[in-house]
Order: structure tokens, then C-alpha cells, then sequence
């Protein structure tokens, strides 16, 4: 004798025509709570992100705009918050403004070796400000080795040398917004590619 559950899903006619029109049903609705979250307005963007000033200085020295390239650009559409590019005549900052937690926010190293670089020594040390910044080296055939850092401080002054651990408490609201998150490229002697300064 068959049990109850066997009989539910038995391979019969009526059976077959019951199940198709409950998933037919479910995606329906599926269908028709996306479309009307679509059409739902959004959240008006924060103030603050209309709002943003980039730094004129770093360190002391004045700072000057760079042009973000083309996949730069694209990259920014999509940004939530502002991408800069900036030099103090040394070094390359890239700064972002960031409005909401995201993954587009990501480490470093991962944009270097992306871009084919080979990456070294990487570790966490302090500034001449004692600020803890992410450090490593990143080398390429044929180019000048660089001392990348990063940091990502919150609205709060509260310092992330890990994107990660960045993104989870942003996520869970123990890190509050807008944050600002630096990486610095300086270019190293090619002598010495391996060494941090």
C-alpha cells in the first residue's frame, strides 16, 4: 500500500498538473514582486556624497587631481560613493568616497595582481602618524617595483587594514558611513624591489 508522501507525488496526470501550477503560480509572483521593486523608488543619495571634497593635501604636500582612465571610469558608475586619483609629486593616491557597504571596495593586492604584478612582503605597520596602514610590494617585468599601502578609516575615525573585516562591519552597522578609503602607490628604487621603507 502506498504511503501518503507516494501518493502527493505520485507520476499521475492530475498530480503532474497541480505541481506545475503551484511553480507556475510561485514564479508568477516571483515575477511580479521584482517588477514592483523595480518600479519602487529608491532611497534619495546621501547628502554627503554629493557633498564630498576631496583633500588638497597629503602629508603636507599639495595634492593634484589625475584622471581616472577608462575602466577607472566605468568602474565609478557603479561606485557607491566617488573614486579620486591624485599625486603629491611622489606617490599616487587613490582615494574613494564609499556610501554603503560594498563589495566593489576590495584589497589592493587583488586590483595589482590583476594588473600582472607580482606581489611581496606584504604586512601591516604604522606611519610616522602611527596610523596602521596594509603595506606590500608589488613588481612587474620591466617596471619600477611600488609600495603599495592601504587603510579605510569610517566616519567614526575607526581604521580597517582588512576589506574584509571592513565590509562585514559596515554590513552589521558597528562601522558608520561614509568612509574613506586610501591606497597609496609610491614607486622603490628598482635596486631594491623587495624592501619596504
Amino acid at each position: 500500500m502506498p504511503t501518503r508522501l507516494e501518493t502527493l507525488f505520485a507520476n499521475r496526470f492530475v498530480q503532474r498538473v497541480l505541481h506545475k501550477t503551484a511553480f507556475a503560480t510561485g514564479l508568477a509572483l516571483c515575477m511580479l514582486w521584482g517588477a514592483a521593486e523595480a518600479v519602487r523608488p529608491g532611497a534619495a543619495a546621501p547628502a554627503e556624497a554629493t557633498a564630498w571634497e576631496w583633500p588638497s593635501q597629503w602629508e603636507g604636500a599639495a595634492l593634484r587631481p589625475l584622471a581616472l582612465g577608462p575602466v577607472e571610469q566605468r568602474f565609478a558608475r557603479q561606485f557607491p560613493g566617488a573614486i579620486a586619483r591624485m599625486t603629491d609629486g611622489e606617490r599616487v593616491l587613490v582615494l574613494r568616497h564609499v556610501t554603503a557597504p560594498t563589495r566593489m571596495l576590495h584589497p589592493a593586492e587583488d586590483c595589482y595582481r590583476a594588473l600582472g604584478y607580482s606581489i611581496a612582503s606584504a604586512r601591516l605597520e604604522h606611519d610616522a602618524h602611527a596610523q596602521l596602514w596594509r603595506c606590500f610590494v608589488a613588481t612587474r617585468h620591466g617596471g619600477q617595483p611600488l609600495r603599495v599601502c592601504e587603510r579605510t578609516t569610517d566616519a567614526r575615525g575607526q581604521a580597517f587594514t582588512d576589506t574584509s573585516a571592513w565590509y562585514w562591519a559596515a554590513l552589521r552597522g558597528q562601522s558608520a558611513g561614509p568612509w574613506l578609503a586610501v591606497t597609496t602607490a609610491t614607486p622603490l628604487p628598482s635596486a631594491a624591489p623587495a624592501r619596504l621603507l
